[in-house]
């Protein structure tokens, strides 16, 4: 057996890669590998999930296993990830289960895991849920009274709901709204959240019925939301995908604001407040050099991790920060969450506008982005190009070119025999240029 884990949880094609069975294997394993870390006999069980159909067969086999492995199961029902994170931790469940593939399409599915206290798994145990599918020894399987219980968890929207709604400093009134809930899991709480805010809303993406989630919307989709935002006049536009983990802005002249810019304006509000723990911000090697730019100009430093929401959190928790994300609009506020949460960062964009009285277009201005590039090789070894002097002597030539107004980053896709050639310079015409001309020394190495 390969991999079950990736760098998100297990995830895969509905019914043929993730299967009710592997759902159902995954589950057992899990409440065993933590009843066993923690030596607890009857484990408690959060299950979410996003509105996809197949989320329906995949939570009732996660559910099956669970119970099967005598762990007490509250089902919250269709709800963001990062409810599901927070519901972990304020139940004080042993384990959260989130049946979601984020901004996939909608045959796709996946299980993200969380352990005690609404946290993602350290590899050490996804690595021992796999070793306990693969062998079959994903833990005992109790009789008679032994056997897990199944509830449906009360007030989890609403638990979540006044969560989010306690970061809220002041209200968002005068502020209107598009909210973009891409007909996935923020439909079920963020309109309500952010009215209650205070701001005025308008919905578009908000109807899900288990086969139009991600469907041409989103935040992978922002063509439907610039235009929502123009026809009704708003002061901005908010997408969210389909679990709800990520957020993406609209100015209100339909000009997008990506997770970099976000992390910016969010890392400036803390930093004002004396609030930015260790004045460090936790961004990826794919942030534009101009967020770096930004964040040096504010005395605020960055610490940069490899690309995934993953690497920003430990590197958030090993280091005690507070604030991290990623360009695709995964934020963390480590200091009211355990992973990322698109509502929780449109909260605090909405209330930055409030505080300050600026446009989004004002706010995100901070950012001067830089023109990029970005070019995937196909090459027959991915590690042969990590190991090639001539590689390494044009990469060294072209920094030496760019100095401290561009740079270069090559990146080995973790799933194709990819070497990903990412320019970042002045112009968008050097970038093209210095891309091309990196790339063809890549595929020179095949």
């Amino acid at each position: 057996m390969g991999r079950l884990f990736g760098t998100d949880g297990v995830r895969g094609r509905a019914n043929a890669d993730l299967t009710p069975e592997l759902a159902l294997s995954v589950a057992r394993a899990a409440a065993g590998v933590l009843a066993d870390r923690d030596g607890t006999s009857r484990p408690v069980a959060v299950v979410g999930r996003d509105p996809r159909a197949s989320g329906e067969m995949l939570e009732a086999a996660v559910v099956a296993g669970l119970a099967s492995a005598g762990a007490e199961v509250l089902r919250a029902g269709v709800l963001p990830t990062p409810a599901i994170a927070h519901l972990t931790a304020d139940t004080g469940a042993d384990l959260g289960v989130m049946i979601s593939a984020s901004h996939n399409p909608m045959p796709d599915n996946g299980i993200k895991l969380f352990s005690r206290g609404g946290h993602k798994l350290p590899d050490a145990l996804e690595i021992a849920i796999e070793q306990a599918v693969a062998d079959g020894t994903a833990g005992h399987r109790p009789t008679g009274a032994g056997i897990g219980r199944v509830r449906d968890l009360p007030g989890a929207a609403e638990s979540y709901a006044q969560h989010l709604l306690s970061t809220v400093a002041q209200p968002l009134t005068g502020l209107t709204l598009v909210v973009d809930c891409a007909h996935g899991a923020a439909a079920t709480v963020a309109p309500e959240v952010y009215r209650r805010a205070g701001a005025t809303v308008h919905v578009i993406g908000g109807e899900p019925d288990g086969w139009n989630i991600n469907d041409g919307i989103g935040s992978t989709h922002l063509g439907p939301l610039m235009k929502a935002v123009a026809e009704v006049g708003a002061d901005l536009g908010i997408a969210h995908d389909g679990d709800a983990d990520r957020c993406l802005a609209i100015t209100a002249t339909g000009d997008t604001v990506d997770g970099d810019a976000i992390l910016a304006i969010c890392a400036l509000a803390l930093h004002e407040r004396g609030a930015l723990a260790g004045e460090t911000v936790v961004a990826t090697v794919m942030s534009n050099l101009g967020f770096h730019h930004a964040m040096r100009g504010a005395g605020i430093a960055v610490h940069t991790t490899a690309v995934g929401d993953r690497y920003v959190l430990e590197a958030l928790r090993a280091q005690e920060l507070s604030l991290g994300g990623e360009q695709s609009g995964h934020l963390v506020f480590l200091d009211h969450a355990t992973t990322g949460d698109g509502l929780l960062t449109g909260l605090a964009l909405l209330s930055r506008m409030a505080a300050t009285g600026s446009s989004l277009a004002e706010l995100a201005s901070v950012v001067q982005r830089l023109p990029q590039t970005l070019v995937n090789v196909p090459v027959r070894d991915r590690l042969a190009v990590a190991e090639s002097d001539a590689v390494a002597d044009a990469v060294n030539a072209v920094e030496a070119e760019l100095g401290d107004d561009g740079r270069v980053l090559l990146r080995p896709s973790g799933t194709e025999q990819l070497v990903r050639v990412m320019v970042e310079a002045p112009t968008q015409e050097q970038a093209d240029s210095i891309a091309e001309r990196l790339a063809a020394v890549v595929a020179s190495c095949n």
